[in-house]
């Protein structure tokens, strides 16, 4: 199995071989790209921002805090998630093959299971509501019965860190650093909660809920009234961007940013006063995921703010995760 979501709301790996390198049968030397560009993306200016959680209301042991002063150059960055329809074309080009395709399973949340019963092969420890599905994959990203041509302009999913590396060797790209994710998400608002503000819904004019992400309502796991139109994931140019022109930064995927996982980190970036342009450390316990996603609500995971952080084993995929990209 990919990967499963814990109860805290992180992912942990169901494979067996080491975190610290790619598997042996995958190789990220990939044809360069020779289509046209298929990135929008966004120019970032260079600027000082406060990084982490000014509210002191993420989870203990995700290390949100302290907040501390970070400074980075101007980069590009993808205004979207890389979609199904970017992700078909690099396996075209080059013939990739992702890990959840070599591994021949991979985890589905139960609600949106595409599958016969018997590809069904059971359910995560602790977690019931993720499935481990046979032939769930990138281009079934809810078992062998669904299709990524179904939903070309979604988000890709089933992919690992390791997927998303070969991804941008073929495309030219790379994987914003979590500093880069952040400033970029928060499109130019000073320690604000979420891309647009503080509250999480607005105010329509006949007194309803305005949506702003796509994230969970109902009661977790078992009732979602896709208040906000979706069930799992929506196409990635949904809801409003942020003041950069960025879409999606809270909910719809989980997105790998390139830096290992170390709680304790924010602690040694404050003691050396502002960081430059940081790539986060040199070791940790996986990569780190930013973002959210379509799973998230505050009585189950609550990291859909911009702070929250949260990571997995590079080799680990699911149907909520996905990636974007930054220029080199």
């Amino acid at each position: 199995m990919s990967s499963c979501c814990s109860p805290d709301g992180r992912i942990a790996s169901g494979h067996e071989h080491s975190a610290e390198a790619p598997p042996s049968h995958f190789s990220l030397t990939v044809p360069p790209r020779r289509t046209a560009p298929l990135h929008d993306d966004v120019e970032i200016p260079a600027g000082v921002f406060a990084m982490g959680d000014p509210f002191d209301e993420g989870y203990a042991g995700d290390g949100e805090t302290p907040v501390h002063q970070v400074q980075l150059a101007a980069f590009r960055i993808d205004a979207t998630a890389v979609t199904n329809t970017a992700f078909a074309a690099f396996v075209e080009a080059t013939g990739y093959r992702t890990e959840s395709e070599a591994f021949g399973t991979s985890a589905v949340f139960h609600l949106a299971v595409d599958a016969d019963a018997k590809d069904i092969l059971g359910t995560a420890a602790s977690v019931p509501w993720w499935l481990n599905v046979r032939g769930a994959d990138w281009a079934h990203p809810a078992g062998p019965r669904s299709s990524w041509r179904d939903i070309p302009d979604h988000p890709v999913t089933q992919v690992s860190y390791t997927d998303a590396l070969a991804y941008c060797a073929w495309a030219g790209r790379a994987l914003p650093t979590e500093a880069q994710w952040e400033f970029a998400a928060r499109g130019g608002l000073e320690q604000a909660r979420y891309p647009w503000g503080n509250e999480l819904h607005g105010e329509l004019e006949d007194g309803g809920v305005e949506h702003r992400c796509n994230i969970w309502q109902g009661t977790f796991p078992t009732v979602n009234t896709c208040e906000d139109g979706f069930l799992t994931t929506a196409p990635v140019n949904s809801f409003e961007p942020n003041g950069y022109g960025l879409f999606q930064t809270s909910g719809n995927v989980w997105e790998w940013c390139s830096d290992w996982f170390l709680p304790k980190y924010y602690r040694s970036c404050l003691a050396t006063g502002t960081v430059t342009d940081p790539v986060g450390p040199t070791i940790g316990r996986g990569r780190v995921m930013r973002g959210g996603s379509y799973l998230c609500h505050d009585s189950y995971c609550n990291r859909y703010r911009l702070a929250a952080r949260s990571s997995n084993t590079p080799d680990s995929a699911s149907g909520n995760l996905g990636f974007r990209t930054v220029v080199r």
